[in-house]
């Protein structure tokens, strides 16, 4: 707690040194915008010149003109006054981990920072339920706000050996300080995904192919364009009785695969920071003692039978809501966790010892992982799991929290974005195919007559992912990350990952349901 107070303290003073150089700097540019005033007011004049008017005149616009920048001025300070003050309250409030009363029943310093990004974010961004830019308010609070929470991450510093030369022309090595180096790679990279997200955002400003309708809206304004998910309370999209037109179209296509890579660049380190955060005793104290017992009888047998096919696993499992697909993979991961653990045990021990071999062992922990990675492809959007919440929650260090929650809520807004895209298209194809209202709504065309589990697979649809990668070792997503990293790089990012198992691969888009 006590680094954690000279960090903030330390990024204190940084901002105080900010704001003057801000306000100086910011005086050169009145005084030129000053210049090009009384260049204007010169202007107005026709064809005469200011040395042509009465001096009474020039004093006069003169006066004006300095009237005018000093009221900027003052204005411009009490601005940077006032951010100050919301910044050092802010602050206080990490420091305090939540807990204003100062009785000391805060959280940890690294959760209260995770839920400040993930609370800023549910107030600028809210549901997103239309596709259109944030006002010029929300989207100046989010970038002044993100910076605050983000410049904890430069006090964040490991060392690192240099070269230095001495007064007599030697060399020596020595120690510095360099920003440890998941931060300096990740930092940069969500900075431009989140550009990124508000350039799609702003590229539906001037638009007039689509609108919205009021929530009022009678069904026959609705027509055709009436939602037939289990969302009901999102806004009916609207499109001309022929539908889009080829660019406005075209423009919607380019949107969504800038999105794509979004979303696929955020999971990818959100799942790198979850791989890379211990799991926390509490977690563990709660596991059963074996695998069997985390799975159940019928799930275990399933699991360890000779022959063993994921798809026909999945097909004859009650996946038919959001809480049954939760809980199995609650029970996956944990009894993943327990094989790994005894595979690690040395003490002989362990009721597996005498009963399951080593390579069985890993067998099993294969077969779960790759339950897991059709799970996750099929079904992103669930909540978190178990282990992940956990994670999240007895987390103590800053810069993974910094990371993690970055990453989840732009996750989660690429999710979002992605899915409104999905509206649009989708009312386009039925105004150009009348036929398709009768069927389901984009979030239900590809799954049967369950709509809460339809509407789970609309990410998977607009992601477009193939089944075939389900069939396919693990090993081939460095490949998958390796092509993510040369898309990433024309926009020039960088992605911290690695190679890992899938269940050290796992992320969310959600924030955890528990704080303390």
């Amino acid at each position: 707690m006590v680094g954690t107070l000279g960090l903030f303290n330390f990024r204190g003073k940084n901002e105080k040194r900010r704001s003057k150089s801000m306000s100086v700097g910011n005086g050169s540019v009145l005084e030129g915008s000053a210049a090009g005033n009384e260049e204007a007011a010169a202007g107005t004049q026709g064809s005469d010149h200011p040395s042509d008017l009465p001096e009474s005149d020039q004093n006069e616009k003169l006066r004006q003109v300095m009237d005018d920048l000093a009221a900027t001025f003052q204005a411009r300070e009490k601005q940077l006054l006032t951010d100050m003050e919301q910044m050092k309250e802010k602050f206080a409030k990490l420091l305090l981990g939540e807990d204003m009363s100062g009785g000391g029943k805060g959280v940890s310093s690294a959760l209260a920072l995770s839920n400040a990004i993930t609370n800023l974010a549910a107030s600028v961004f809210g549901e997103q339920s239309r596709l259109e830019p944030m006002t010029a308010e929300r989207k100046s609070r989010w970038r002044k706000e993100i910076d605050w929470l983000l410049s904890v991450s430069d006090c964040i510093v490991e060392f690192v050996p240099s070269q230095q030369k001495a007064k007599d022309g030697s060399n020596m090595e020595i120690m510095v300080t360099k920003q440890r180096f998941d931060l300096l790679m990740n930092i940069p990279a969500l900075r431009t995904l989140d550009t990124m997200l508000l350039d799609c955002l702003d590229s539906f400003k001037d638009q007039d192919e689509f609108y919205y309708l009021s929530k009022d809206a009678t069904d026959e304004e609705k027509g055709n364009s009436k939602r037939k998910d289990d969302k009901w309370w999102l806004p009916t999209v609207k499109v001309p009785e022929q539908g889009l037109s080829d660019a406005a179209k075209k423009n919607l296509q380019s949107q969504r695969e800038a999105m794509t890579q979004v979303l696929k660049a955020a999971m990818s380190i959100n799942a790198q920071v979850l791989t890379e955060m211990e799991i926390p005793e509490n977690y563990l104290d709660s596991l059963p003692k074996n695998g069997r017992a985390s799975l159940g009888d019928s799930t275990y047998r399933s699991i360890t039978v000779e022959f063993f096919d994921p798809n026909q696993f999945l097909a004859t499992t009650d996946l038919s809501s959001e809480h049954k697909i939760l809980d199995l993979k609650n029970r996956i991961e944990a009894s993943i966790v327990i094989w790994k653990r005894k595979m690690h045990q040395k003490d002989g021990k362990s009721a597996w010892s005498s009963a399951v071999s080593y390579e069985k062992r890993e067998l099993f922990e294969e077969r779960a992982e790759t339950i897991l990675r059709i799970l996750k492809h099929q079904y992103p959007g669930i909540p978190q799991s178990s282990l992940d919440i956990s994670k999240i929650q007895y987390n103590r260090d800053v810069g993974q929290a910094l990371l993690e929650s970055y990453s989840r809520i732009l996750e989660s807004l690429a999710f979002t974005v992605l899915s409104r895209i999905g509206d649009v298209l989708y009312a386009d194809s039925v105004a150009r195919n009348p036929s398709q209202a009768t069927s389901k709504s984009p979030a239900n065309q590809s799954s049967g007559n369950d709509n809460e589990k339809s509407n789970l697979m609309t990410l998977s649809d607009l992601l477009t992912w193939s089944g075939d990668l389900l069939d396919n070792d693990f090993e081939d997503s460095k490949d998958c990350k390796d092509d993510l990293s040369k898309d990433m790089d024309e926009k020039n990012l960088n992605v911290a990952t690695s190679k890992v198992s899938y269940v050290e691969s796992l992320g969310g888009v959600r924030s955890p349901k528990e704080r303390h």
